[in-house]
Parts: structure tokens; C-alpha cells; sequence
């Protein structure tokens, strides 16, 4: 692998679940493709948990998350956006 070529970054779209911790939140992205047999549109839902180091992000918010070393046993994200809030 040569050093001066960056990887690029996994990057995901996804609403905010959770914000109950304290600077983490519970990203959930859904993702939908075809069945490969049967062809009917199937959605699949995965909750990452996020790094959120000024605790911005509340329950309901859109948020581009992209991917990080490992922070902790469960986190490998961190929130990089807020792209639309809640009125609350």
C-alpha cells in the first residue's frame, strides 16, 4: 500500500436514534436494494454508534457520519455534519 495515497473515507446518511449517552448517538441508516431473486425492494436498518463531541445532535436530526479509528468496543464512527435538525 503506498503512504501517500489516502484511503477513502466510508461516509454514511442516516437519523439520529439515540442521544442518551454522553457525547455518543445511535446513527440508524437504512440501506435498499433489490431482492436478487424475487426483485421486490427489501430495506435493511443498521444502528452505528457515533462519536459527538459537542453533544449537537438530537433524536430525529439527519447526519453524515464517516468512519474512524476505534473509540471505544462499539465505536468506529463519528458524527462529520448535522444536515438537518428537528424543530423541537
Amino acid at each position: 500500500m503506498n503512504p501517500s495515497i489516502p484511503m477513502a473515507l466510508k461516509e454514511r446518511v442516516g437519523t439520529v436514534v439515540s442521544d442518551k449517552m454522553d457525547k455518543t448517538v445511535v446513527v440508524a441508516v437504512e440501506n435498499r436494494f433489490p431482492h436478487p431473486i424475487y426483485l421486490k425492494t427489501v430495506s435493511r436498518t443498521t444502528r452505528y454508534k457515533a462519536h459527538d463531541e459537542d453533544n449537537n445532535c438530537r433524536v430525529g436530526d439527519r447526519v453524515r457520519i464517516t468512519e474512524t479509528r476505534p473509540l471505544s468496543r462499539t465505536k468506529r464512527w463519528k458524527v462529520a455534519e448535522v444536515i438537518s435538525t428537528t424543530a423541537s
